[in-house]
Order: structure tokens, then C-alpha cells, then sequence
């Protein structure tokens, strides 16, 4: 099989173009592989529980305006344990429920000033 000399060049160019491609494609074009794709996707779905479940928090927590100063002279580093033992997000999984609990109080905290 005889294959002609310039075949060889456009063969080796079309080889470079591809791994250019695919360089290009995952630093800059946002290709991504199955595995970031999933982690993205599980992100993302945690964000969305925290975002259901963050309103009813900071309704239940206005039901005990007494709770709320409290609440304020906490730090931020303790108010989401201060929301868990106070019972506003106890409807949450265990799973979420420290998620839930910072977005809460600090929602809460956010409001008042």
C-alpha cells in the first residue's frame, strides 16, 4: 500500500489539532468529566436544600423574638450551633442540618442590623 508523502504532514496535524483541542476544551471551553460533572451536580443539589430550608429556619426563629438577641451576641462561629440546640431546624436532615443552621443564623443576624 503505497499512501502519499503529504498524507504523513496531514495525519501528524490533524493528531496535534485534536490534543489542541483538548486542551483548549478542558482549560477554557468548560468541558468537564463525568466524575467533576457528578460532584458539580451534588453541590449543587446541597445548595438547593439550603436554600428550601433556609426561610423556614428564620421563621420559626421570629416565632421566639427572645432567642434572636440571643442569638446576636453569638459569634459567628457559634450561631449555627445555637440555631440546632434551639430547635429550628430540627425538621432538616441530619445530613444538612449544620448547612442549614449557618445559613439560618446568619440570615437571622444579616436582618437585624
Amino acid at each position: 500500500m503505497n499512501i502519499p508523502e503529504s498524507t504523513k504532514p496531514a495525519i501528524w496535524g490533524a493528531i496535534g489539532g485534536a490534543i489542541v483541542a483538548i486542551v483548549i476544551g478542558f482549560s477554557w471551553g468548560g468541558w468537564v468529566t463525568g466524575g467533576k460533572a457528578s460532584q458539580m451536580q451534588t453541590s449543587s443539589a446541597e445548595f438547593a436544600i439550603v436554600q428550601a430550608f433556609t426561610p423556614l429556619c428564620v421563621v420559626k426563629a421570629e416565632q421566639e423574638p427572645e432567642q434572636i438577641a440571643l442569638l446576636k451576641e453569638q459569634s459567628s462561629y457559634q450561631r449555627d450551633d445555637f440555631v440546632i440546640e434551639a430547635g429550628w431546624v430540627n425538621n432538616v436532615s441530619e445530613k444538612y442540618r449544620s448547612e442549614v443552621a449557618d445559613a439560618c443564623g446568619d440570615s437571622i443576624v444579616e436582618g437585624m442590623e
